[in-house]
């Protein structure tokens, strides 16, 4: 099912055309009163009007559906959250993509906009931490840094990116609560634009890798080519790990700061900062194999270091991405209509 029908916009805005959306904002708010631009919510019209990409009509034919019906938002919300079911938002949120895409990547831009660095700051930040905690712990446990900072240096930019994911995915649905009393979208729409966010971030810090590679005159082998079935097996886990939590954590508000704490002890408990070969014998099987975040790491860093993980790696997270997404789609088609209420 089809939140957005094919006759209310072009799905491939041309290319060559250049948009100006302040000046779009202030002719059509110049038009009257009773213009389309009046009609939509004051929210989403501030929103728009400090876009200013090539894609504009694209967002704004999709979000104008709210106009086509003329129902209070209270109305037109429950009645689109008890007739969608799970699958048809999830199908429907992933045929759109680009919708997500477009709002994850105006939220980077905005954050550095005037920034002569821009996001690159984030990698400056993560390279410096690197460095310092590379260099403090590597002489600590009396590790060769040809070894240790590398190993560092992708744990915790994947530990970043888990992290960040399902932090904000708890607040996926309560930080977009305006938009979502307003505007028909899929409720999948805001977890892949949290999803993406974070991506392109993570897109950003994973070249400090190659740098620290060259220092020490090493370089990816085949087995960085698992990284690709990784990437793609660790974005399907976090996703149901982002539904099911933005569901329960617009519920329960105070379970979003119990996760966050869970997030900052798991660090810890997690090789993040040190070898899986330091641990005992007898705690391993506890720390190591019952850890799911230490799985989720090991099917990126191993292959990025040389390695191709084992086979119990692989096969905990492919379990995983089948058991986690058949709850997180009950969980979503039970309490989908519900949402809207909590918020």
């Amino acid at each position: 099912m089809s939140f957005l029908p094919a006759t209310s916009f072009d799905t491939h805005p041309p290319q060559h055309q250049h948009f100006d959306t302040r000046e779009a904002a202030q002719n059509v708010e110049a038009s009257g009163p009773h213009s389309k631009w009046e009609q939509l919510p004051r929210a989403f019209r501030n929103l728009i009007s400090s876009w200013n990409c090539r894609d504009f009509r694209y967002i704004a034919s999709a979000t104008t559906l709210a106009l086509n019906d003329r129902k209070t938002r209270f109305h037109m919300t429950i009645a689109n959250s008890q007739k969608i079911t799970a699958w048809e938002d999830i199908t429907s949120a992933v045929g759109n993509f680009r919708l997500a895409a477009l709002l994850g990547w105006q939220d980077v831009a905005q954050r550095y906009r005037r920034s002569s660095v821009g996001a690159f700051w984030l990698t400056i930040n993560m390279g410096v931490l690197i460095a310092a905690l590379g260099l403090v712990f590597g002489t600590i446990f009396r590790s060769p840094m040809s070894e240790f900072l590398p190993f560092i240096c992708v744990g915790l930019i994947m530990w970043g990116y888990y992290s960040q994911l399902i932090n904000e995915g708890c607040v996926s649905f309560i930080s977009n609560s305006d938009t979502m009393l307003q505007l028909p979208l899929p409720f999948f729409t805001y977890i892949l634009r949290t999803w993406w966010r974070n991506s392109i971030i993570l897109f950003h810090n994973i070249i400090i890798l190659p740098v620290i590679l060259l220092i020490f005159g090493k370089f990816f082998g085949w087995e960085a080519l698992l990284v690709i079935p990784g990437f793609a097996l660790v974005s399907i886990n976090l996703l149901w790990m982002m539904v099911i939590l933005s569901i329960v954590c617009t519920r329960y508000r105070d379970l979003t700061q119990i996760i966050q704490n869970i997030m900052q002890v798991g660090m810890y408990v997690t090789p993040i900062m040190w070898q899986p070969h330091q641990l005992p014998a007898d705690k391993s099987l506890l720390i190591l194999d019952f850890n799911p975040f230490y799985h989720l790491i090991s099917v990126i860093r191993e292959p990025l270091l040389g390695s191709t993980g084992s086979a119990l790696n692989w096969g905990v997270v492919s379990a995983m991405a089948v058991i986690g997404w058949a709850v997180a789609m009950l969980f979503l088609n039970r309490f989908r209509s519900r949402v809207t209420y909590w918020l």
